[in-house]
């Protein structure tokens, strides 16, 4: 294990005294900032090394959700509508109406993201936008907010990329008159102590009364989503489906989760596949990649 922290040196000296076969990058930031995920990416390529997940590019692309937005619009891959502004400035305005979730565009791990983010009038809108600069000195994604369900669909694979069993994140214990959103209170708990009410009143679980058709459909989204944005050998694709059955994705998790109880190994089990065969398949492909 090689701790990636805030500084280059001794992650560069490390690596050089290993001389791995290949890298398990599970890096998921660079001096606590997830923007900086993808330069962890770089510098493996800068040393010459082989390694697991996407290139820089791709995770750059879905880990800035603005830009992750643009490329599946591009694709015409549904996402809500959205925009994006900083400081005054605005760099894209779709046509948007409320509600509206106000997200910081490149954390990760539903930073910046609580049950305040749901705003539905201007005085909101402005001070939830004026909160998130101020701590994250960034731009500010406002986007749609998609009254529905939330699923997780992971993708194994490279060309023949494979779609896993869909798991929803059920929020039927949720706190009456909060919204059904996967805030940082509800992935984490309060503080991040893994109690609360929010947290409590969630669960990960394999949907019993979603028709096979809509699964197939959510299925071929998520690869379409994980083509789109050029990434490799595995990613989380995070989607809300309404009423109507219209799908949105909502977030590209290239680098996601990957301990024996998370949704991707959970849902790997499900597809008939060990957590080490999870692992074994990961390094194949990317073993692969490198043998081309």
């Amino acid at each position: 294990m090689i701790g990636v922290d805030d500084a280059v040196e001794p992650v560069v000296a490390a690596l050089r005294a290993e001389s791995p076969d290949l890298v398990f990058n599970l890096a998921e930031s660079f001096g606590g900032k997830s923007a900086l995920e993808s330069s962890v990416a770089g510098l493996l390529n800068l040393l010459g090394l082989r390694y697991t997940g996407s290139s820089p590019a791709g995770l750059l692309l879905a880990g800035d959700k603005s830009l992750s937005k643009k490329v599946l619009s591009f694709h015409s891959i549904k996402t809500p509508k959205f925009a994006t502004l900083y400081r005054g400035a605005v760099d894209w305005a779709g046509d948007i109406s409320f509600p509206l979730i106000v997200k910081p565009p490149q954390e990760d791990a539903s930073l910046g993201i609580s049950a305040q983010s749901v705003v539905t009038d201007l005085r909101d809108l402005f001070n939830r936008i004026g909160e998130l600069q101020s701590t994250f000195q960034q731009p500010v994604l406002v986007e749609e907010f998609v009254d529905g369900r939330e699923f997780y669909v992971g993708v194994l694979g490279n060309v023949n990329a494979h779609a896993l069993p869909v798991i929803e994140l059920d929020f039927s214990g949720f706190p009456v008159g909060v919204p059904r959103i996967a805030s940082w209170e509800a992935k984490w708990g309060d503080d991040g102590a893994g109690a609360g009410a929010q947290f409590a009143g969630t669960r990960s679980v394999f949907p019993a009364d979603v028709g096979t058709s809509l699964v197939q459909r959510m299925q071929e989204v998520a690869v379409e989503a994980f083509h789109a944005l050029r990434l490799r050998d595995y990613a989380r694709i995070d989607l809300r489906v309404t009423e109507n059955e219209e799908i949105y994705v909502i977030e590209v998790n290239p680098n996601c989760y990957l301990e024996r109880e998370s949704e991707f190994a959970r849902a790997a089990a499900e597809d008939g596949m060990t957590y080490e065969a999870l692992i074994a398949r990961i390094i194949d492909l990317a073993t692969a990649r490198y043998a081309r």
